[in-house]
């Protein structure tokens, strides 16, 4: 096991495999600390799956990957109730056999190919961490994370996730094109060819746990609360937003906050935390009424933006 301290351990065993934009590497850091789900989207080939993975193997946690499909339904997900015969009593009764969403961390590949009815399923496991089969509630173990992956949702044979769903992701992520720089070195390493492969733990379960719990006492001056109420006020209320944030997004970008923190290496927030993380926080969340560009998170986003400046940040 790595001897570093935790946090660096892990985000140098991510980029070793994900090469370049140590933006994201922190983004899914950061979701994990917060206890949080992220959703990965860019075009195909850009290393979401990557880095997905490459933080699922720097983890000494059980993991699992679902590949979305249209023909995947959510028992083959959550798992099924099987009725199972006792030969010698000639009873029987019906025995809950887990599904892949057992795991710490969850890759979910391409989620946007699954079909409504499938994304929905996931609906309880994001945001209670548990399985509900038949009125029994099974429980997740923690430390538990979804990371979705996607494609632009006008891609052929995509799926849009409802708003519900959307609301349950912490962050959105996009990663981009490598710099040519950081492009010569994948060429030059394949890094998800080997490297990723070899990929050896670099924290434990255990460790993830507490650094959760230190995450949750990060201290939160009552200025800098009241200036998230006020930045989701003043979504709610602005003309270029159908929908602003809600109380689930606000509380979304508090624990966010607290994770940039203990990243930097503090015990307290401060504005730039809850800045730095309004985007990808909110631009998925919220609903403009145009679009820049035919793209509604570009709208998104240049809203956030204008009420980021229109709000007053604390001293």
């Amino acid at each position: 096991m790595n001897q570093q301290p935790p946090l660096a351990a892990l985000r140098d065993s991510i980029a070793s495999v994900f090469l370049g934009n140590s933006a994201a590497i922190d983004r899914l850091i950061v979701c994990l600390l917060a206890r949080g789900h992220c959703l990965i989207e860019d075009v195909p080939g850009v290393g979401k799956t990557v880095l997905a993975t490459a933080l699922a193997r720097s983890i000494d946690a059980s993991f699992s990957r679902l590949q979305l499909t249209p023909d995947l339904l959510p028992a083959d997900i959550l798992g099924v109730s099987i009725y199972r015969r006792d030969p010698t009593s000639g009873g029987g009764g019906f025995e809950f056999t887990r599904g892949p969403i057992f795991a710490n961390i969850v890759l979910a590949d391409e989620i946007n190919r699954a079909t409504p009815r499938t994304q929905t399923a996931l609906l309880e496991v994001m945001s209670d961490a548990a399985v509900t089969i038949d009125g029994i509630t099974h429980p997740l173990a923690q430390p538990f994370m979804l990371v979705a992956t996607q494609n632009p949702s006008d891609f052929e044979g995509t799926f849009l996730l409802p708003e519900n769903q959307l609301d349950r992701f912490l962050m959105r992520v996009t990663l981009g094109y490598p710099s040519p720089t950081d492009e010569a070195r994948i060429l030059d390493q394949r890094p998800s060819n080997g490297v990723l492969h070899a990929l050896k733990p670099a924290v434990t379960r255990d460790q993830v746990v507490a650094l959760q719990a230190v995450t949750d006492a990060v201290k939160f001056e009552r200025s800098l609360r009241d200036y998230i109420v006020a930045l989701a006020t003043a979504t709610r209320s602005h003309p270029d937003l159908q929908l602003g944030l809600s109380p689930r997004a606000a509380l979304a970008l508090a624990q966010a906050a607290r994770g940039t923190a203990v990243l930097a290496g503090r015990d307290y927030v401060i504005p730039e935390d809850i800045t730095g993380n309004l985007l990808a926080v909110g631009a998925h969340r919220v609903i403009p009424r145009t679009t820049v560009g035919g793209s509604s998170i570009a709208a998104a986003e240049r809203t956030l933006m204008q009420v980021l400046g229109s709000v007053k940040s604390p001293a």
